[in-house]
Parts: structure tokens; C-alpha cells; sequence
């Protein structure tokens, strides 16, 4: 009897369950706060050269942001002197890192490579807590994992330069995804599979909306970027209540052998859901899986590496490895570059945060119907097209008269996004034969993560012309596309189990082949011939 039969007797949607995904919800909260805690700590607001009245001479010409110009009659030319101190139009008089550091104009590249740290922690902590999760548990590392990034978040509010900025950047960037992988698993497991698309769409989306559309008023209210972040660090406390709450993942003590705790667990499950269980169908659970680790004690040879010696697989893996990048890349700076568009950055980024919902449904909504392959085309090739627009739309409005337009498709491309996101994510799980999944898949997102690196001065970029980073992402996006069709369809086809299967797999199927397309022509097809039929008849 295997683990899904048992579940099920134990209550796979109970009580258990609903404590299960309420904890989940409180994980995308923390999470929230966590991932976009370095926008909202860096704001920059408007400013100009601060200069005492008694210090500007007669001749100035002018204050711009970064310096005092002054027209020198003997060389018949303007003379810059750079600034030391601004004038900032702080909102709600809230005070960010910038605006306390000075970090503008010479010194706007320190916040750049401070928050580039962010994502070599994350690269790194994906491989330690990976290891970590194999090793100790997934419950274990998961709250370890939230507890060191939340740290590195308390820790870079009492920073006052760039090397302690870089570090305490690196250590909270080492939790950015497995804080929220491992709990994902552990619902994924204990839940009903015609429950699932509900617990890990669903509340990831209203819970995941809720930390960022509360998050700048937090900002707000508490006036400084220190102490948002001790704020924003503190709901992770909250994730050391849950050993006392959860159980270990059953599937991880199988692996390690551990049968009497993985009994013991679903035992619990079960009281806590008001279910009787008799003793010999967890006899018979035992069986079965001690004769499966017997069974797996000669293990496959395929390895990750695999994928790259023969042509069509490592076609494939290369091409999921660009997405990937692209993706990455894309999201985080869709997410973050909210400023310059005429309305308080504060504003437009708790606004946009909603789209996290609508996109989780309209992936529900539309995957199965268009297929994988035309979900991770369509939403790259629209989001290629949003921000090319919205880059335009920079170079030639005024922020000031349009700033509804330009906000407007700031949070269409954060929509774009996410959907281009999550699409991603299933597509290249389900395209990665069985055999390797689990570390093609941590594989490909490490990758995609380590160039998340670059997002930060691709930003940065945007303030030597505000469209570019735009520019640059959008032609990232296009390609991406482009890269799509090249890769197979998975809908409703049987999945590749080893590397042998992924090298055949949908072998022969056209670039241009969609579901949806075939379907219509099939219908067509079949119409046209009960046609010529009845034709016939008559």
C-alpha cells in the first residue's frame, strides 16, 4: 500500500490540512517580506544639490542632482562642482538607504553591488540548504533557512557602509528560495491531489499579495528603512512554532528508512483529523516500501551531466538553462523598478503586488487549454511586447502628465512576470526526464539565480537612461520566446522516465506544433468529414 492509499485513510484534506495550508500562507508572507524587503529599503526619491545660501555664487547657473553649475565668463563655459549633500522630497518623510547613506549619483553603484551580494547568497544557500534538507529534514531546514535570511535582514539595519551592506546583503539573500521550496514540498505531499492546484496556486497568491501590498505602508508608518527591516524580520520568528504544529515529510523518512517515524507521523495526522486507522494497513504500508528500498538499492546511473551528452537532450537543457536566466532576470526587475513613473514608488509597488493573484489563475485557467509550451511562449512574447512599450512610453511621456499610463503598464509588465514565471517553472519540470528531475530542476534555478545577479545594475542602468533597462529586458524577453519553440509539448503526453525517454521524446513533433491549434484542426477535420459523409449518404 503506497503513501497516497494511506493518506487518504488518514484524512488527505482535514483538519491537518487546513492548519497545513494556513502555515503555508504564513510562509508567503515572510517570504514576501523577505524577497522584496531590498526595494523597499531603497527607494530614491527625487533630489538636488543642498548648498547653503552663503556658499552659491553669483553666477551659478543652475542645481541639478549632483552638482552646482556655474558659468565661468573666462573660458566661456560651464564649471560643475559635485555635490556632498542633497535636498531629498522624502514621502511621508520615510528615510531609505539611500537618502541616509547619500547613495546617489557617484555613490548610486554601492546600492547596486550591495543587493548583486543578495543573489550569490541565494545561489549558494539553494545548494547548502538543499544539502542541509537531504541531510537533517525538510521541516528542520526550512525553519533554519527562514531564520538565517531573516537574520541577515535584522543585521543589515545597523550597517553604515558598502562592505557590511555586501555581506549582510549575501547572508539574507542565502534563504530567498528554499524558505519557501521545503514548505512547498511538505504541502504538496500531505494534501489531496485534486486539492493541490487550490493550496499551492491559490493561497501562494492571496497570502504571497498580502506581504507585498502591505509591506510600503509598513515602510511608511515606521518612517526608516531600519526599522522595516527589523519589522519585516520578525513574522520568521513565527516559523519556530512549526515543529510543534507539522510533521516531517513521510517521503524524506522512507528514503532515509526511517519507517516507525513516517508511521508515527501518519498516525498523528490522522487523531488530528479524527480518523481510525487500523494497524494493519500501516503493516502493509511498511511492506511495501521496505521491499521498494530494497528494489532502489541498485540505483540509475543517469545524473544531471546526462542531459548534456546526447544532441536533443542537451538541446533542451540548454535552452531551460537560458530561460531560466531570462526569467530570473526579468521577474526581479519587473518587481523592483518602480520608480521614475510620476507616482510615490511606495504606492505603485503595493498596488502592482495584487497581480500575484490574477496570475496564478490565469495560469489555472489557461495552461491546460493552450499547453505548456504556448503558456511559457505567449507570456514571454506578450511580456517582450508590454516592456517594450513601457520603455518607449518612458523615453517619450512626461511622468509628471502621464503618470497613470506609465504605472499602468509598470504593473502589467509585473503581471507578465510572474505568469512568465510560473510557467517556466512547471514546463522545465515536466520536460526533465524522472530520473533527474529533482536535480535538474534545483540545477536550472540555481543558474537562473546566480544571473539574478545582474538585475541590480541592470537597474542601475536606468539611471544613465531610464528607459534602457526596459530596452535590455524586453529583447531578453523575445528571445526567450524564440527559445520556446524549440522545445516540446508535455501537455497530455506521457512524461519521459530516464534519459534514454527524454532523448525520443516527442521526437518528430513540429516547432510550430500548439495543442490548441491541432485540436481546432482536428475538429475541423472531423466536421469536414462527417460532411462529405452525410453528402454521400444523400
Amino acid at each position: 500500500m503506497d503513501l497516497e492509499r494511506v493518506l487518504e485513510k488518514c484524512g488527505n484534506f482535514g483538519p491537518y490540512q487546513i492548519l497545513l495550508l494556513g502555515l503555508y500562507g504564513w510562509t508567503n508572507i515572510v517570504s514576501s517580506l523577505h524577497y522584496f524587503s531590498q526595494t523597499i529599503i531603497s527607494f530614491t526619491p527625487s533630489h538636488r544639490c543642498s548648498v547653503a545660501l552663503n556658499q552659491i555664487p553669483d553666477n551659478y547657473t543652475e542645481l541639478t542632482s549632483c552638482s552646482l553649475r556655474v558659468y565661468d565668463a573666462d573660458v566661456s563655459s560651464y564649471r560643475e562642482t559635485k555635490c556632498n549633500a542633497w535636498d531629498f522630497e522624502r514621502e511621508s518623510g520615510y528615510e531609505s538607504i539611500t537618502t541616509e547613506l547619500g547613495w546617489v549619483c557617484d555613490d548610486a553603484y554601492k546600492l547596486a553591488v550591495g543587493q548583486s551580494f543578495f543573489f550569490i547568497g541565494s545561489v549558494l544557500g539553494s545548494i547548502f540548504f538543499g544539502y542541509l534538507a537531504d541531510r537533517i529534514g525538510r521541516l528542520p531546514a526550512c525553519v533554519l533557512t527562514t531564520l538565517t535570511g531573516a537574520s541577515g535582514d535584522f543585521f543589515t539595519s545597523f550597517v553604515n557602509n558598502l562592505p557590511c551592506f555586501c555581506l549582510t546583503r549575501f547572508v539574507s539573500g542565502l534563504s530567498t528560495d528554499t524558505q519557501y521550496v521545503l514548505m512547498y514540498i511538505l504541502v504538496f505531499e500531505y494534501l489531496s491531489p485534486k486539492h493541490r492546484t487550490f493550496g499551492l496556486n491559490i493561497i501562494l497568491g492571496v497570502f504571497y499579495c498580502i506581504g507585498l501590498m502591505i509591506s510600503p505602508w509598513m515602510a511608511i508608518y515606521l518612517g526608516s528603512w531600519r526599522s522595516y527591516l527589523w519589522a519585516a524580520s520578525l513574522p520568521a520568528l513565527g516559523m519556530l512554532s512549526f515543529p510543534v504544529f507539522l510533521h516531517e515529510s513521510v517521503e524524506w523518512l522512507l528514503t532515509k528508512g526511517k519507517f516507525d517515524k513516517a508511521v508515527n507521523n501518519l498516525k498523528r495526522i490522522a487523531k488530528f483529523n479524527g480518523r481510525q486507522v487500523e494497524d494493519s494497513v500501516f503493516d502493509e504500508f511498511i511492506k511495501h516500501y521496505r521491499e521498494k528500498l530494497k528494489s532502489v538499492e541498485i540505483k540509475s546511473s543517469d545524473t544531471f551531466m546526462g542531459m548534456l551528452r546526447t544532441p536533443r537532450l542537451r538541446k533542451f537543457t540548454i535552452i531551460l538553462l537560458i530561460k531560466s536566466m531570462i526569467v530570473t532576470i526579468a521577474f526581479d526587475i519587473l518587481s523592483r523598478n518602480v520608480e521614475g513613473v510620476g507616482i510615490s514608488p511606495f504606492k505603485l509597488f503595493s498596488f502592482t503586488g495584487f497581480c500575484y493573484l490574477p496570475a496564478g489563475l490565469t495560469i489555472i485557467l489557461f495552461q491546460n487549454k493552450i499547453g505548456r509550451k504556448g503558456m511559457a511562449c505567449s507570456s514571454l512574447f506578450v511580456g517582450g511586447i508590454i516592456t517594450t512599450v513601457t520603455g518607449y512610453l518612458l523615453a517619450t511621456l512626461s511622468p509628471e502628465q502621464h503618470s497613470l499610463i506609465l504605472a499602468f503598464m509598470v504593473g502589467l509588465g509585473r503581471f507578465g512576470a510572474v505568469v512568465a514565471y510560473d510557467a517556466e517553472a512547471q514546463y522545465a519540470a515536466e520536460i526533465i526526464p524522472t530520473s533527474v528531475r529533482g536535480r535538474g530542476v534545483a540545477n536550472i534555478h540555481v543558474v537562473g539565480n546566480g544571473f539574478g545577479f545582474f538585475s541590480s545594475y541592470i537597474i542601475f542602468l536606468g539611471t544613465i537612461f531610464k528607459p534602457l533597462p526596459s530596452m535590455l529586458i524586453s529583447v531578453l524577453l523575445f528571445i526567450g520566446a524564440a527559445l520556446c519553440l524549440v522545445l516540446p509539448e508535455t501537455l497530455n503526453k506521457q512524461l519521459p522516465q530516464t534519459l534514454e525517454e527524454g532523448e525520443t521524446f516527442a521526437k518528430g513533433e513540429k516547432w510550430y506544433y500548439f495543442p490548441c491549434f491541432s485540436r481546432r484542426q482536428q475538429n475541423t477535420k472531423s466536421t469536414a468529414q462527417l460532411e462529405d459523409a452525410n453528402e454521400f449518404n444523400k
